[in-house]
């Protein structure tokens, strides 16, 4: 199975771990909760979509490299403790709580949250001393004298034995006391990810055309090599930072990502080819409204390559003011009832201090938890930056009303809002304006930009929430809804 499917499977498995019946207990019991075992190779993604599951399910996430860990660490120390058996006192060995059972309970005291998932990761890996007790915690879910507490899911991870040396095979009697899913690199799967994750359109045009370099690792005479999901995720993190500060975008920077000297070559050469194209093109100018014929003649007479890169590089454009538009959407969505509140409240600068407090709360909880994404953050942190500066303004500019102030602000967020959705209206539409003119209307390039709008979540959203007569008819005309829904009617069959 690819990531994707992996993802889903233990979002379900771990959801059914904890269910409970109408007396409170696990419908189905700790011991009988079999440990999931991901299998794969590295970098494909498999501890990144441990964050997002933990999120999504709204409950904890604790997350340990076994290769860190010695026996003492794992199982905790010993100490001499004297008991009584019989009327005799005896000293007995007994074992301090392990590092990891700690850590949960730890993450429960600190986020308030009772239910989580404990991840292993590199598990088949650990070192001899402690591969016994490794084995008996995956039968028994104990480390040394002390358990996982209820309602911790155990999800584990490991790489084959081609990839690490250090690996360890589990036996029959451990794997059958587990669920084991074997996942491999699935460039569709990723691809679909990085679509939203917003990876730089340069790395998915360049994996577009030469899809056998999205995963490949092989041993040579100067060592391994390799090119992982994790590495080109990594590399569009600085791609884009390089881009903000005006840095240059070298082999060598690549090289630290991607560590295959041809792969690096071949996309350094794409990468420049695909600034020369974006610089060519003038694509804001297109995005404005101003397509010369040239412009037209030049699109349509160029090679494949060069054709995707265009279409790359304008549906990317295009998806990143989509993305701030439906955050901003998301944003004022969420605020209107707590503005609400506000204006209701007998202390409204008080009680704006309160919604302050309210998100620094859920960061600070959700982080403590280990499960708050990236993007859930930023939405936090965006609004409680919206009270900041409301909370400043009223503290400045002192009106005689706070609480029409406070929905001349709301309506000015609002009107901004509403200014840059036509704008962008205008915008897709220059955008399949030039599709048109220089592809045609059912051309291959117009159906890869009416389909990579589709599967993009926040596209996908905006279309929704605010209609594009323009892509509604280039859709009508592809029939790409109808196609997804055909691939996924099929799907189910299957």
């Amino acid at each position: 199975m690819n990531i994707a499917e992996a993802k889903e499977y233990i979002k379900n498995t771990v959801s059914i771990y904890l269910k409970k019946d109408e007396y409170g207990d696990y419908r189905i019991p700790v011991m009988r909760q079999r440990p999931i075992f991901m299998i794969g190779a590295p970098g494909i993604g498999k501890t990144a979509i441990m964050e997002q599951v933990a999120s999504e399910l709204g409950i904890a996430l604790v997350s340990y490299s076994m290769t860190h860990h010695t026996r003492q660490s794992a199982l905790g120390l010993p100490f001499i403790e004297k008991k009584e058996y019989g009327g005799k006192t005896y000293d007995v060995s007994e074992y301090t709580m392990s590092e990891i059972i700690a850590s949960i309970y730890e993450t429960m005291e600190r986020s308030g949250v009772k239910e989580g998932i404990l991840f292993l990761d590199e598990i088949n890996c650990v070192s001899e001393t402690l591969a016994p007790s490794m084995l008996q915690f995956l039968q028994y879910k104990e480390f040394g004298r002390h358990s996982v507490p209820e309602g911790w899911a155990i999800v584990t991870a490991g790489n084959p034995p081609e990839f690490n040396r250090s690996v360890r095979e589990f036996d029959v009697v451990t794997l059958d006391r587990l669920k084991v899913l074997e996942i491999e690199a699935d460039y569709p799967a990723w691809r679909s990810y990085a679509t939203d994750k917003g990876i730089h359109s340069s790395i998915l045009n360049f994996l577009d055309i030469k899809k056998d370099y999205f995963y490949h690792v092989e041993t040579t005479s100067s060592g391994m090599s390799y090119t992982t999901a994790r590495g080109w995720e990594d590399l569009s993190d600085i791609i884009y930072l390089y881009e903000e500060s005006g840095y240059k975008v070298t082999e060598t920077l690549i090289g630290q990502y991607i560590r295959n000297d041809k792969v690096v070559r071949e996309f350094g050469a794409y990468y420049d080819l695909f600034n020369k194209y974006k610089e060519s093109y003038r694509v804001s100018e297109i995005l404005k409204g101003d397509i010369p014929e040239d412009t037209i003649v030049k699109a349509s007479e160029a090679p494949l390559d060069e054709k995707l890169s265009l279409v790359g590089i304008l549906l990317d454009t295009v998806k990143t003011e989509l993305k701030d538009i439906m955050n901003a959407t998301t944003d004022l969505k969420e605020m209107r009832p707590g503005l609400k509140a506000v204006r209701e409240s007998d202390d409204i600068k008080d009680a704006i201090s309160k919604q302050i407090g309210a998100r620094t709360t859920i960061l600070e909880s959700r982080a403590k938890a280990g499960a708050l994404p990236a993007d859930e953050a930023a939405k936090h942190k965006r609004i409680r930056a919206f009270y900041n500066t409301l909370l400043t303004r009223l503290t400045e500019e002192e009106p005689a009303d706070q609480g029409e102030f406070i929905t001349a602000v709301f309506n000015e967020k609002l009107s901004e809002l509403k200014s840059k959705t036509v704008k962008e209206q205008e915008r897709i539409h220059n955008l399949f304006t030039l599709m048109s003119r220089a592809f045609g209307d059912e051309s291959n390039e117009m159906l890869i930009a009416v389909t990579e709008l589709t599967v993009h979540k926040q596209s996908a959203e905006f279309f929704a929430t605010f209609g594009s007569e323009d892509y509604n008819r280039y859709n009508e005309i592809l029939m790409v809804t109808d196609r997804k829904d055909s691939l996924r009617q099929e799907i189910l069959s299957l």
